[in-house]
């Protein structure tokens, strides 16, 4: 039995179908990333797993048992659940261990046990030293801490987060995914956390479901979607990738504009046809000035650079068919500097490229 069962769920606002018809199981201490840019209705399922938001159609059960559906809603206070929210909402007024505490308070759990309850939270957030400290004399990833551990002392059957790091700068997000994602290893709470950053999202998941426009576009793995995306937007919108068209022949991926065929991997099982589309990515392409190729790569003909951009870890080229046709983007390493207009041979492992539709 699954932990927590979206099952055809639908949010109207007028004739707008914010979130269509999206079906979603969590096992139990499953950690499930909604992923999606602004607008594709993440949060909005969110707050209609925790109870703020009436379905308009669909029903959502938790252990097997209806908590919003029709003829059934049971309120936020009575689901079982913590949520966390993007601006953390802990009280200034109240101390480190009085925020942690509110939610034992609210259950009238006795004294001496709310002690040992929040102590132990507080040792394993590391913030025991803080303890007497007021909101305004902490940082904001103290604050963010000092939010998971009032969220997870009450021991919730799910653990909703909210965009939790996006106040956050990039270096103190990094430390705070990592801190989630070990945290819900040490608690396994059955967690649905929301984000539209990418990064944070493969940082900490175990699965994470993509939206779109009200729509799940695939759910899966961190691996998976990367490597097999389903279609163009999870393809573009998971990392960085190039979306070419192409014919498939017998087994056979022939890219429009390019020389050579690349092999349709497994679970690329499809019929012949035109006008398919796609995904390469660029750490995928190999120019021969560049990293070595190594084994099991294939030619795919010359090229020319037609632009270059250093990034550090790497160089971001797009080069272009000698003779013409569509450009692709192509990652190398930091010593293989060409300039604009240098000619090349390229070549592609045929495990980073996925067909998408």
């Amino acid at each position: 039995m699954s932990k927590l069962h979206l099952k055809n769920i639908q949010k109207n606002y007028g004739a707008t179908a914010v979130v269509n018809d999206l079906s979603l199981e969590l096992r139990q201490g499953e950690l499930v990333t909604l992923l999606g840019p602004s607008g594709c209705g993440k949060t909005t399922t969110l707050r209609m797993i925790a109870g703020f938001i009436e379905l308009t159609a669909g029903s959502i059960e938790m252990n097997g048992q209806a908590i919003s559906g029709a003829g059934r809603t049971v309120p936020p206070e009575h689901r079982g659940m913590s949520m966390i929210f993007q601006s953390y909402a802990i009280w200034p007024n109240m101390t480190v261990a009085e925020n942690v505490g509110f939610g034992l308070n609210v259950r009238r759990t006795p004294a001496d046990e709310t002690k040992r309850r929040v102590g132990e939270m507080l040792e394993v957030v590391h913030l025991s030293h803080l303890a007497h400290r007021y909101p305004a004399e902490l940082s904001g990833g103290q604050q963010q801490r000092v939010a998971l551990a009032r969220a997870m002392v009450v021991r919730p059957e799910v653990l909703l987060l909210d965009e939790p790091l996006s106040n956050l700068d990039a270096n103190l997000r990094e430390e705070m995914a990592n801190e989630i994602r070990r945290l819900n290893d040490e608690f396994r709470f059955t967690t649905v956390y929301v984000t539209h950053d990418q990064s944070e999202a493969m940082t900490i998941s175990d699965r994470i479901a993509v939206l779109n426009l009200g729509r799940l576009e695939q759910i899966d793995t961190p691996w998976n979607l990367y490597n097999r995306p389903l279609t163009p937007f999870v393809a573009g919108f998971i990392g960085r990738t190039n979306l070419v068209g192409a014919r498939l022949h017998a087994g056979q991926v022939v890219l429009d504009g390019w020389q050579g065929t690349v092999p349709l991997q497994q679970d690329d099982a499809v019929g012949d046809r035109t006008g398919a589309r796609v995904s390469i990515r660029p750490q995928s392409l190999y120019l021969n000035d560049g990293a070595p190729a190594g084994a099991g790569t294939l030619p795919m003909g010359p090229v020319s650079v037609v632009s270059r951009t250093y990034l550090g870890e790497y160089w971001d080229y797009v080069v272009q068919p000698v003779g013409g046709g569509e450009t692709l983007k192509v990652h190398a390493p930091p010593s293989s500097v060409l300039e604009i207009g240098h000619q090349s041979q390229l070549s592609v492992d045929p495990r980073g490229v996925a067909v998408v539709s």
